[in-house]
């Protein structure tokens, strides 16, 4: 018997899928795929991908079949997520406080390679009690500030008094810096994103001198994104990037421009929420059935793909509101829609459907939905 709460099940055509549903197009997605993947060979640079994009184990380890050294995350329940479901080699890219959360990080670590940022002394002296208590070892990334304005200290004589303190503790091991820029993805002109990125890759330097004045090595320079990591990967200092938007794409990153066009160029649209028209009670207007609960705005409201004359004009609950000029829709019609941010979008939904040639191939869930602690 169907389970009747999911949208859709392989080898039925597109057009019965159940609507609202969170479909990737295959093709594009694995293209996607290795297109960075190739880049990072090319480089001869690491790939961590961040799986806060996607949170599916089975994305995951696509990803890792075609060359990433393992996945980052943000939370440590959806570290758990990835390390129940194989995944070897997991960077929580946050600062991780509280008892409860660190004895579950430490946990991990018993059964993976487990990684994870500080930026302060109680933090580095936490995890380490921790670490002790359970026989373990945890890989330390110190976080610098390098214009984000969020977490990490700030380049300066802190990093060497928190790199002393993680090389005093035998619990923990110094793996280098966490430097990532993420008010810099979405610096829509080409040349502010550049001159931004150039003013964080010399606090990157002049970080990893001091260090280097001062006896320490970085093994590992991890940061970077799907809007920037061109300019890391030139820069010579990152030895690894953690992008993670680039196998979807969405309609923010697609006003973001490259040194020659739109993001785009490289990597195209492959997530898209399939939504179905549920009333056309007045010309010029429709309203299908993809509201806040199918998809996020927080960076715009979602495009329609191949309808120019159909634009989405606002959203409620469990219903969109769209602008349809030519007429051109009625209910039990169905249209894709780009979301405007793909991360918070997948958060969303519980299954991903991946279509190839007008059927449904796949039906993936996604693994870490809601896993916020």
């Amino acid at each position: 018997m169907i389970n009747p709460n999911i949208p859709a099940h392989p080898g039925m055509p597109v057009s019965d899928i159940d609507t609202p549903a969170l479909v990737v197009e295959l093709d594009t997605f694995e293209k996607n795929i290795r297109t960075m993947a190739d880049f990072c060979k090319q480089k001869n640079i690491f790939l961590r991908p961040h799986a806060k994009t996607h949170k599916s184990v089975d994305i995951a380890k696509q990803q890792i079949d075609h060359g990433a050294v393992g996945i980052c995350c943000q939370k440590v329940s959806e570290a758990e997520v990835f390390v129940n479901g194989g995944i070897s080699d997991v960077f929580v890219t946050n600062e991780i406080v509280g008892p409860k959360k660190i004895s579950r990080l430490v946990s991990l670590a018993e059964r993976a390679r487990v990684s994870v940022c500080v930026d302060n002394l109680v933090n580095i002296v936490n995890l380490a009690q921790a670490a002790r208590q359970s026989g373990t070892i945890l890989n330390v990334f110190l976080e610098v500030d390098i214009g984000g304005g969020r977490c990490g200290v700030q380049p300066g004589n802190m990093v060497l008094e928190l790199a002393q303190a993680i090389h005093d503790s035998p619990q923990l091991n110094f793996q280098g810096l966490q430097v990532y820029y993420g008010k810099a993805q979405h610096i829509r002109e080409f040349a502010q994103r550049k001159d931004a990125l150039s003013q964080s890759l010399d606090k990157v330097t002049q970080t990893l001198r001091l260090l280097e004045k001062s006896g320490f090595t970085c093994p590992i320079v991890s940061g970077a994104g799907t809007g920037s990591y061109r300019f890391e990967a030139a820069s010579g200092i990152y030895t690894e990037l953690q992008c993670g938007s680039y196998i979807f794409m969405d309609a923010d990153y697609g006003s973001v421009h490259g040194e020659h066009g739109s993001l785009l160029e490289s990597y195209a649209n492959s997530l898209f929420i399939l939504t179905g028209i549920m009333s056309k009670s007045s010309s010029g207007m429709a309203v299908c059935d993809a509201g806040l609960k199918a998809h996020s705005i927080d960076s715009g409201l979602p495009m329609l793909r191949d309808r120019p004359s159909v634009s989405y004009r606002n959203a409620s609950d469990e219903h969109g509101v769209l602008l349809d000029s030519d007429d051109s829709l009625s209910p039990g019609d169905k249209v894709y829609l780009v979301p405007g941010h793909c991360d918070p979008t997948v958060n969303l939904h519980d299954w991903y459907v991946g279509v190839r040639n007008g059927f449904v191939e796949s039906l993936w869930p996604v693994s870490a939905r809601g896993m916020i602690f």
